[in-house]
């Protein structure tokens, strides 16, 4: 399997970013970024002017997020638009599918921000999902944000403001696991934020460059990377969530060897074995291995202690026994 390190739900000016495809493809390659899931608001621009595909060794794929009031959802691997108004999240889902694609509810625990005086953009149907986004870098981080002096923390040192992903949407994606699959990804939401005139930025408050050290979703493929191998992946749960800005994650492995779960991890830290949510093994160093004790849905944690508190490294998709 070939490890792909992936930047998900990211805008650009074909909807609301900051940001041209050029620029961000530019940005992702200084950010040793290898995929782009490009996701503009109700638009597949960027893949109808032929901007989808290699840019140098940083591959494109667009994606559209679906956004109605409420219910975004990130849709892949579709070829028209997906119509939003007067459809449910159930509609959308099965429009999506219906199309060959599928996709992943974004920021759906969102609760909005007092200080930003925003609402929050949640799911409110998980019964129709696949997927989701579980980790959310702009809209977790904004809605935790309650000071001003911590809006300029983050954006001066986002890692060390940025520790765990929200613990109410890992107990809900533990919730929803013990039914069926549900495949999680971490995503940005990443618009470049600053001032726009025209075709330039003159102010980036988080430039593309910045956001992309950050959270991402590496993807297994089979082979070379492509359209169809990244995509396959994602369907499949073959991807873990990795805060990359405190260590390179690549290499990191999660398998069932005949009954025994096998964790690997390209760095000493400490890692959490859980079942259906609940500890069942855990280490201190680079590896753990323990007996499957019964059927479940088995995922993996691994912390590493940055910036004066233990911090959320990697987060793995559950195997299911």
């Amino acid at each position: 399997m070939r490890d792909l390190a992936c930047v998900i739900h990211v805008h650009s000016t074909w909807s609301d970013g900051t940001g041209t495809v050029p620029q961000i493809m530019r940005a992702a390659a200084k950010a040793d970024v290898d995929v782009v899931l490009l996701t503009d608001h109700d638009t597949l621009a960027a893949r109808d002017h032929g901007q989808e595909g290699w840019h140098g060794d940083v591959l494109l794929l667009v994606g559209e997020e679906v956004t109605p009031d409420e219910n975004h959802y990130l849709a892949f691997g579709i070829d028209e638009v997906i119509r939003k108004s007067g459809r449910s999240p159930a509609d959308v889902c099965t429009a999506v599918e219906a199309q060959g694609g599928f996709g992943f509810a974004a920021h759906p625990f969102s609760q909005g921000s007092r200080l930003f005086k925003r609402r929050g953009i949640p799911f409110r149907d998980l019964d129709c999902i696949k997927g989701l986004e579980l980790w959310s870098f702009v809209n977790d981080t904004g809605q935790s944000i309650e000071r001003w002096r911590d809006v300029v923390k983050f954006l001066a040192t986002p890692n060390r403001y940025v520790d765990h992903p929200p613990a109410l949407n890992v107990r809900t994606w533990d919730e929803l696991c013990r039914e069926r699959p549900v495949v999680a990804i971490g995503g940005l939401d990443a618009h470049q934020v600053g001032i726009r005139v025209s075709r330039w930025v003159p102010v980036r408050l988080m430039s593309y460059k910045r956001s992309f050290r950050h959270i991402r979703t590496h993807v297994l493929v089979d082979g070379e990377p492509s359209r169809e191998s990244v995509f396959a992946a994602l369907r499949e749960g073959r991807c873990y969530i990795a805060m990359d800005s405190l260590a390179p994650a690549r290499g990191f492995t999660f398998e069932n060897d005949g009954g025994t779960l096998r964790v690997r991890v390209p760095r000493e830290a400490r890692i959490r074995l859980l079942r259906d949510g609940d500890e069942v093994a855990s280490a201190s160093g680079s590896a753990l291995d323990r007996a499957v004790d019964g059927p479940g849905a088995y995922r993996v944690e691994a912390y590493l202690h940055a910036y004066g508190r233990e911090r959320t490294w990697i987060l793995s998709n559950p195997l299911y026994v």
